[in-house]
């Protein structure tokens, strides 16, 4: 890899990096004002514990050659990053902040009522038993990528390999599929808030939520952008490749977003009359996620019938929780396992080499829908252990109490917004009446 390709990898890794904090900016927003900074500080304390144990074994249960199974790597061969060097460490570190983002996703299901003990000690058993196999199964040559002997190779097998490789350019399956799933298996564990469904539960910041959503887009491009480097090209020939490759992976991420976001706002519109802001900075969180698998396989304007199937399906997805009854706070299922699915599955449909529209038959699309149903049931398991296990442990949810005084109080000792100079509780808490 040459010095332009380095620096650019270590530029990619810093934006997918800021993306954390944007994320707790953009569930910030939307939580209630007494909530607000437990939900940030889950997402800032994911990175403290991801971090640690990606370097300690994350790297190698997701990267080592001594496969398992096909299903992980074995935690010990690369345990602490002994025998990494060199130019190593940048992959290292940009892999790092994915798992670190994915981590960090869940929490918005769980918002208002979960235990930040608990969240502590279900983050890194959780990134273990669920985010490091799947990225070592998508992404480091086990069963669901291209390998022989995987789940393609099982559906069609061909002369030694898969006749049709899954395609996840950047992690529909191992973040945004695995993140959903989570959410939705935590909140059912965890129960409702306390007046879901019979009380307002709105954002209390918006302009907050949309300062995160504008970031997320700008630590995207390093997201998907940087995804690709052009392995054993070197020289003019390499530099040129990327160069296409890249260009297109950037315009397709914008032109997806676009779309997402209007995609949802003419479904506000049409269902209840006005587009919002909220409804805006989720469109482009929808967009991005429905672009992040599919981002190297299609054609900028697939990439805007993506994004705007995505917005428009993930606006109407995110009132399921209201109509099947799980309490999703952020609506990180109606966004990022739909938004996920889609971008995933559309593969099958928009791809420029593989994909049905395109006249090139079921194969990729068959491939693309066994692979996501995979990734859910094996985030699902492995969530549901980790959930009972944390549970039985430390317990998942504060009392009621609690919940209904506050969980910024009562897990940190602060408020997020003290204008009237009133103290009470723990750590002098006030609390804005409006969006409480």
């Amino acid at each position: 890899m040459d010095y332009g390709l380095q620096a650019w990898m270590l530029a990619s890794a810093s934006l997918v990096l800021l993306m954390t904090p944007a994320l707790a900016l953009f569930y910030g927003g939307m939580s209630r004002s007494k909530s607000v900074l437990n939900m940030m500080m889950m997402s800032f304390s994911a990175m403290g514990v991801v971090g640690i144990v990606y370097v300690l074994w994350g790297w190698s249960m997701s990267y080592g050659s001594q496969d398992v199974a096909m299903l992980f790597a074995n935690p010990f061969e690369l345990f602490g990053l002994r025998d990494v060097e060199g130019a190593t460490y940048l992959t290292v570190g940009f892999q790092l902040t994915f798992a670190v983002l994915t981590a960090a996703l869940i929490s918005g299901a769980v918002a208002d009522r979960l235990k930040f003990s608990a969240w502590l000690v279900f983050v890194p058993i959780w990134v273990t038993l669920s985010y490091f196999p799947l990225a070592h199964m998508v992404w480091g040559g086990g069963f669901l990528s291209g390998a022989a002997g995987g789940l393609a190779d099982m559906i069609f097998a061909g002369d030694g390999g898969a006749e049709v490789a899954p395609i996840d350019y950047a992690g529909g399956t191992v973040v945004h599929i695995n993140a959903g799933v989570a959410g939705l298996v935590l909140a059912l564990l965890l129960g409702k808030r306390l007046g879901f469904g019979r009380e307002p539960m709105r954002p209390h910041n918006l302009p907050l939520t949309m300062i995160g959503a504008g970031l997320l887009w700008f630590g995207w491009f390093g997201f998907n952008v940087g995804s690709w480097i052009p392995g054993d090209l070197t020289g003019d020939e390499a530099g040129a490749y990327w160069l296409s490759e890249t260009s297109l992976v950037w315009l397709n991420t914008t032109v997806a977003t676009c779309g997402a976001m209007v995609g949802w706002l003419l479904v506000e519109k049409m269902r209840d009359g006005k587009a919002t802001s909220l409804g805006a900075a989720s469109g482009v969180v929808a967009g991005l996620v429905a672009i992040t698998p599919a981002c190297g396989a299609l054609s900028p304007v697939g990439s805007i019938v993506l994004g705007l199937v995505a917005g428009a399906v993930c606006a109407l997805a995110v009132g399921l929780k209201y109509r099947l009854g799980y309490d999703d706070s952020l609506d990180v299922v109606g966004v990022h396992l739909v938004g996920g699915l889609i971008g995933t599955v559309g593969i099958g449909f928009l791809a420029t080499s593989g994909g049905l529209l395109y006249g090139d038959g079921l194969k990729q699309l068959v491939v693309q829908v066994a692979v996501a149903v995979f990734a859910m049931v094996w985030a699902g398991l492995a969530t549901l252990a980790v959930g009972l296990l944390v549970k039985m442990v430390v317990g998942l949810r504060i009392e009621g109490d609690d919940e209904i005084e506050g969980i910024d109080g009562l897990e940190h000792g602060e408020s997020a917004y003290d204008l009237v100079g009133a103290r009470s509780g723990i750590g002098g808490t006030h609390h804005l009446a409006e969006g409480a």
